[in-house]
């Protein structure tokens, strides 16, 4: 039976859900749709049989980077699942690419390998953040600030306003927010530390 999220979404593995973190983090997602198309086809014995894919990925037309990419429609499968079973996936994974290729879409398949990295541990720390009212006066102290050092990392960020615990235990909540907003630069490929390096982002 499938689950659902706090916003509606339904998902039926934690692979799934660990997706949905990824795609609301990122800001070239327009909207995703969960179980969105039942597709039909014949298996080799020309029996009809029904297909439904995980996920229908929008992308946002505003955003430069974005503006080029199709909508995906994607299945979510962990890798030794997909490995084991791949002669059962196979026919409908066929039938999903010819579907997609008709709506001038295109067909993914995400594992664990793609999902499950520390992009996602930094995603979902950072989504707490992503709507946090902050006070824009602060917030624009701290980006002139790290304009000034260039490049720093959070520990150094702090430290460069105060030096008692307290305080910069205070300011912290604002760094995660302006690095989940993307006016702060990091890389989150990697675990996001308090030693990570950080950098204002400029956009044109």
């Amino acid at each position: 039976m499938p689950t659902a999220d706090k916003d509606g979404q339904a998902f039926e593995s934690t692979l799934e859900r660990d997706l949905m973190y990824l795609l609301k983090f990122d800001v070239t997602v327009d909207k995703f749709v969960s179980q969105p198309v039942k597709i039909t086809y014949l298996d080799k014995e020309n029996i009809s049989r029904s297909y439904t894919p995980d996920i229908l990925i929008y992308h946002r037309k505003d955003f430069p980077e974005a503006r080029k990419k199709k909508i995906i429609l994607a299945e979510v499968k962990f890798k030794d699942d997909l490995c084991k079973n791949f002669r059962e996936y196979h026919p409908k994974f066929r039938a999903a690419m010819r579907y997609a290729k008709e709506k001038d879409w295109v067909f993914k398949v995400y594992t664990d390998a793609h999902i499950r990295t520390p992009y996602l541990t930094n995603a979902k720390f950072l989504l707490g953040y992503v709507n946090t009212s902050l006070d824009p006066i602060i917030i624009e102290s701290i980006l002139n600030r790290i304009d000034e050092l260039r490049e720093t990392d959070p520990q150094g960020l702090l430290a460069s306003f105060y030096t008692d615990k307290w305080n910069q235990a205070k300011l912290l909540p604002v760094i995660w927010h302006l690095i989940a907003r993307r006016e702060i630069g990091t890389n989150l490929h990697y675990p996001l530390t308090m030693s990570s390096r950080i950098w204002r982002m400029h956009y044109e």
